[in-house]
């Protein structure tokens, strides 16, 4: 059970800050000074400029290509290109058991693992990853890469460019059909002809259905998908919720443009990032969540009619504050709008029309209670895929975030769809 105003989550909150004595009575003196409440965010030490992984940091488990050019989908070229990854499992003699696993928005490469140097989470999946696992590393060669324009390790913003200085405000725009023909060359560079299946939530979803299209076209087999909680074509509400986020880093006056990288900790935009991401975070949750889990209780000793916040601020603060410390403000940026210019049937006649000429198996996930990428959204991708099995429903009080913590449900139908797929192949044998 969660208690109200304790900020634990089960994808990695945070703790409810404490209360700090600064006075005391000295003998024959003054009388004690009244305790003044300190929060933990107080004594933190100072953001950096930005939570980019950047050259001469430890590696971890990434392991890097260098896939060259990159000719974007809006005009130019994008030199230079290194695509940060990691891998688990063995990929088969016959090259038949790769999976792609594609993150989310504030996600990385870093899918199933511990923390450690160069690495400053842990998995964002670990529960559908691994020996025995819904998507088994036994059985299965699987490849998370770090999308283009991130920053961990893929280049993006905080890369250097080729006069020496990070790319900073000059980085290009990119689609998302850029980020899959990066993926792509990757996929070219470890051998991968076909994949078992392509995967993924949110932002990866997006790049799930054009790798449904972008794949075979450059000769690149698909035969399974697995499209969750996403869409084929950006809403006026997401870039709604949206233009306010981009709004906030633009308006920290420590963005400078977006030329920060020099700046010393505490100099950088992390207030705007903390802010965009606050703002987001509401969108990946849902109110009634929010209302049972904290409703209108304070902040531990805070008073809300004076300084103090609520608890529901305090969650929020918190959840800003994290991203800030492991993420790139230039990046959420980049790859927000590449998120804002998704349209699966842009130049394909339509999305009706791209969705129709998907020949992969497909799995259409949807969170019951999301609000962000609302079922609907999911249901008019099952209907329009040829080979859709009818679209599942994951039942959550969590909203959008519910792709990262109901593994219970999510688990067993990844598995099955990997298991009618293995089915499928024996008959076929």
């Amino acid at each position: 059970m969660t208690v109200p105003g304790h900020h634990t989550t089960r994808h990695g909150g945070g703790v409810a800050p404490t209360v700090r004595s600064v006075g005391g009575r000295n003998a024959g003196t003054a009388p004690s000074v009244r305790p003044t409440p300190v929060s933990r965010a107080q004594v933190k030490p100072a953001v950096p400029a930005t939570g980019a992984w950047r050259e001469g940091d430890p590696a971890g488990a990434r392991r890097f290509a260098d896939v060259g050019a990159v000719e974007l989908e809006a005009g130019g070229v994008l030199p230079d290109v290194r695509v940060a990854y990691e891998t688990w499992g063995e990929l088969d003699a016959d090259g038949s058991n790769a999976v792609l696993v594609l993150h989310a928005l504030t996600g990385d490469a870093h899918v199933t693992g511990d923390a450690g140097p160069g690495q400053p989470t842990a998995g964002w999946w670990t529960d559908m990853i691994g020996p025995g696992a819904p998507i088994d590393t036994d059985r299965y060669f699987v490849v998370a890469p770090n999308v283009l324009g991130g920053c961990q390790g893929t280049t993006g913003p905080a890369s250097t460019a080729p006069d020496g200085h990070p790319w900073g405000g000059r980085f290009p725009r990119i689609t998302t059909r850029d980020q899959v023909a990066a993926e792509i060359e990757l996929a070219r560079q470890l051998g991968v002809e076909r994949w078992s299946l392509v995967v993924g939530a949110s932002m990866g979803g997006l790049r799930v259905l054009e790798w449904a299209l972008l794949g075979p076209d450059a000769g690149i087999a698909v035969d399974g998908i697995a499209a969750i909680a996403t869409t084929a074509q950006t809403s006026g509400d997401q870039i709604a919720w949206a233009h306010p986020q981009l709004g906030a880093i633009r308006a920290d006056p420590r963005w400078r443009g977006g030329d920060y990288y020099d700046a010393a900790d505490g100099d950088g935009p992390d207030a705007g990032l903390a802010i965009a991401r606050q703002i987001a975070h509401t969108t990946y949750r849902t109110a009634a969540e929010l209302d049972v889990r904290f409703g209108r209780l304070p902040q531990g000793g805070e008073d809300p009619l004076g300084d103090g916040r609520y608890a529901v601020q305090s969650y929020l603060d918190h959840h800003g504050d994290k991203l800030a410390r492991r993420f790139d403000a230039n990046s959420y940026l980049v790859l927000t709008e590449s998120m804002l210019s998704h349209d699966l049937g842009r130049d394909r006649g339509g999305v009706e029309s791209a969705l129709s000429q998907v020949t992969a198996r497909a799995l259409v996930v949807a969170v019951d209670s999301d609000r962000l990428f609302p079922p609907e959204q999911a249901s008019r991708i099952a209907a329009w895929l040829p080979g859709a099995e009818p679209l599942r429903i994951v039942t959550s009080d969590f909203g959008h975030d519910g792709f990262l913590i109901e593994f219970d449900q999510l688990g067993p139908i990844v598995a099955d769809f990997l298991a009618g797929a293995s089915v499928e192949e024996d008959e076929l044998g």
